[in-house]
């Protein structure tokens, strides 16, 4: 069972959903519409994570690299990043490999999110 549902909002999340799933191969778990036709809620799933996202009304400033990220563990880190550097995902860390024997790569979402992708499963 999930006990981590990490939440985002997007200033437009119809576009959010559909780009997640190209760039990084979420799944579509749910949406559900707003009165106005945006989307209210929407969940995504990878593997066994879910993510949760919804409209944003208001601007914010871009995240810096270094004020959080989520981390997906994926089994294929190199045909992930080639997935979503396809997608058009601005890739601000190279494919590597670590000292504690992960390979991991980070990208930013089109709203400025960084995300890191590795086969580090603790």
């Amino acid at each position: 069972m999930r006990t981590l549902y990490p939440v985002f909002r997007y200033p437009d999340a119809r576009a959010a959903v559909d780009w997640l799933r190209a760039a990084f191969g979420f799944q579509v778990h749910a949406v559900h519409d707003a009165p106005d036709g945006t989307v209210a809620h929407a969940e995504l799933v990878l593997d066994t994570g879910m993510i949760m996202l919804g409209e944003r009304s208001t601007s914010r400033p871009r995240p810096a690299e270094d004020d959080w990220a989520l981390y997906v563990a994926v089994d294929d880190v190199d045909a992930h990043c080639a997935r979503a550097r396809a997608a058009g995902a601005e890739i601000i860390r190279e494919p590597a490999d670590t000292d504690y024997g992960s390979r991991d790569y980070a990208a930013r979402d089109l709203d400025g999110n960084v995300w890191s992708f590795g086969t580090y499963r603790p």
